[in-house]
């Protein structure tokens, strides 16, 4: 098979982008949250776990701790109680915890708004980062690339990578309308992720993208 020209790759990204977006007009983060600090709590939660379960524990987690504050100075027993069901709930206690506290030395209690003062937080890499800064202050430095967004974009043949990070920049090299375009564009592909191509069993006969996917029926 020809490998397939960057033009011809980017033009075909407008076509996925625009097939996603007729096919799930009312997309939008998938976390619930009330301000940029849960937000970030949310998406800690949300590694190795579903936003289905965080969006169950994150309720009574922030009627709990209602603030930064609290969570800086409860004891970490309870915090890990409270989160146990998310998984790998001790790490996450814990650098929730010593989150709470750096916003609150270095911050006052304000969450910051660039890429690189969000990764100086415990627990916070690339993908916390951009999903906060893009869906708590419409800002984008970057693409948020989750398991979903890792497994779409080689299936899509937007990316041979395997590193979250290379992925990401392949993407952003094809993704256009930054910001608010890499903000919606991981929003419609964890959207399709979850939806229509699955991890195990893509339902590749009801795809809406099937047309410009080269591993459609393949799977």
């Amino acid at each position: 098979m020809a490998r397939e020209s960057k033009t011809n790759r980017q033009a075909r990204t407008l076509r996925l982008i625009a097939g996603m977006t007729k096919a799930y007009p009312d997309v939008r983060c998938a976390l619930t949250f009330g301000d940029p600090w849960q937000l970030m709590v949310a998406t800690i939660l949300s590694a190795q776990c579903t936003d289905k379960r965080v969006n169950e524990v994150t309720p009574g987690l922030f009627k709990q701790f209602p603030t930064p504050k609290r969570f800086a100075e409860c004891d970490v027993a309870d915090l890990e109680d409270a989160v146990r069901s998310t998984g790998f709930f001790r790490n996450k206690a814990k650098n929730i915890q010593a989150s709470a506290k750096l916003l609150l030395a270095e911050f006052d209690g304000v969450m910051p708004q660039t890429m690189a003062e969000l990764l100086t937080f415990p627990g916070v890499a690339r993908k916390t980062a951009s999903c906060v800064l893009g869906n708590a202050f419409g800002l984008a430095e970057g693409i948020v690339v989750d398991t979903h967004v890792i497994r779409l974009a080689n299936r899509l043949g937007l990316s041979k990578e395997t590193s979250p990070d290379k992925i990401e920049r392949d993407l952003m090299d094809l993704v256009p309308g930054e910001p608010e375009g890499w903000i919606l564009f991981s929003h419609l592909i964890q959207r399709h992720g979850r939806t229509v191509c699955m991890a195990r069993k893509p339902n590749c006969t009801d795809c809406p993208l099937r047309e410009d996917c080269p591993s459609a029926d393949k799977i």
